[in-house]
């Protein structure tokens, strides 16, 4: 089963900080609830990362390494990207728009679990992860 969500907020914070805090791996992973740790492919020229994620879903007893890679990236307006794991594929949109006060953020996802509960539990989570990451934007975005 495939899950598809997409959600968008606006914040008043330039275009350009918004991207910067979008590219950067810890602000992400602090957004995340469940990631454990992450490592970055230095010289990749995909921006490869491989997530370690603790997902609470009884048939999963250890931490899921899920490999990303961006597909196309257009800065500051467009990333797409595409992660596999044992248990999950993943593919993810940040999409973002210059406003008159600041950056319209939109975010799109598709995950296709492998085991069963994943789509559940990605779905059940996704506006805390949302919102996580907006305020990472607007806390951030100001410094």
């Amino acid at each position: 089963m495939t899950v598809e969500v997409e959600r968008s907020f606006d914040v008043d914070v330039p275009i350009e900080r918004v991207w910067d805090l979008l590219s950067e791996e810890e602000i992400r992973a602090e957004t995340i609830g469940v990631v454990e740790s992450y490592e970055t492919r230095p010289g990749s020229q995909h921006n490869e990362v491989v997530w370690n994620l603790s997902l609470p879903i009884p048939v999963i007893s250890s931490t899921v390494a899920v490999k990303t890679r961006d597909v196309e990236r257009e800065p500051p307006h467009y990333v797409k990207f595409a992660g596999t794991s044992k248990v999950m594929t993943v593919t993810g949109e940040h999409e973002l728009e210059e406003t008159e006060t600041g950056c319209h953020v939109v975010n799109r996802f598709m995950v296709d679990g492998k085991v069963p509960g994943v789509e559940r539990f990605f779905k059940r989570n996704i506006d805390t992860q949302m919102e996580n990451f907006r305020m990472a934007i607007v806390d951030g975005g100001t410094e």
